[in-house]
């Protein structure tokens, strides 16, 4: 079967990488800009767990009236399409990203929802008019590279019982030496950071918490798997 212009592209871009020169904002730009199209298309088959870990939000927030929820590392809010109606509920949707090419896609996207607010700006100077009830991460913690001050800032910005809700590429220490450096490299070509340390960050931030970890195809290279984790955290009285 012949492949689609716009997924052709998005390999291509794939294939070369992301710039390493260059202010992040910049890096991704240039990097997402040429397969912005093709975007969800693909990575639909490669980002797997998104569904689930939305349901998972939901259902935390089932008895929180008219709950106001952020995601950081946005990109073209498709996670918007798994909340679904459930979108009515919120008082609020913040999505923040700094990809400018990705944001036009998250506009149309939201284009007839008045509460869902689409924001370009870096993620640790994002400040909400009121505290979170939720915060969500969707394959973007790993794209982070000051992902500290992010977890950081979700903590102080979400109320005393709000949700935290990860889901995200990682490594582990099951893991053959190889293995950890071959995802490593192959995900770092493209800008994407892999560490153990972001789920022992979450861990500490959010010690009442669910948590499992995955394994998921990857396009394009058969027989081989990738490990991902979803993560479902509440912020205790004590880390308030």
């Amino acid at each position: 079967m012949p492949i689609s212009a716009a997924r052709f592209g998005t390999l291509m871009q794939l294939l070369r990488g992301q710039r390493r020169h260059g202010d992040h904002a910049g890096r991704l730009q240039a990097f997402y800009a040429p397969q912005a199209d093709g975007y969800d298309d693909f990575r639909e088959r490669l980002l797997h767990g998104r569904q689930e870990l939305v349901a998972g939000l939901l259902a935390n927030l089932a008895q929180t009236n008219r709950p106001i929820l952020a995601e950081l590392g946005a990109g073209t809010g498709k996670n918007l399409d798994y909340i679904g109606r459930e979108v009515a509920r919120f008082k609020r949707i913040d999505l923040v990203d700094l990809c400018p090419a990705l944001l036009a896609i998250a506009r149309r996207r939201a284009a007839s929802l008045a509460n869902v607010k689409v924001i370009e700006a870096d993620v640790r100077r994002y400040r909400p008019a009121a505290a979170l009830d939720a915060v969500l991460c969707s394959y973007s913690l790993s794209m982070m590279p000051e992902w500290r001050e992010v977890l950081d800032l979700a903590l102080a910005l979400l109320k005393p019982g709000g949700t935290m809700a990860v889901v995200d590429f990682t490594v582990t220490a099951g893991q053959s030496r190889f293995a950890r450096r071959f995802w490593q490299a192959w995900f770092g070509h493209d800008g994407v950071r892999l560490s153990p340390e972001h789920l022992a960050l979450l861990r500490r931030h959010f010690p009442e918490h669910r948590y499992q970890e995955r394994r998921c195809a990857v396009p394009y290279l058969p027989g081989l798997t990738v490990p991902y984790y979803l993560f479902i955290g509440r912020k205790t009285a004590g880390n308030a």
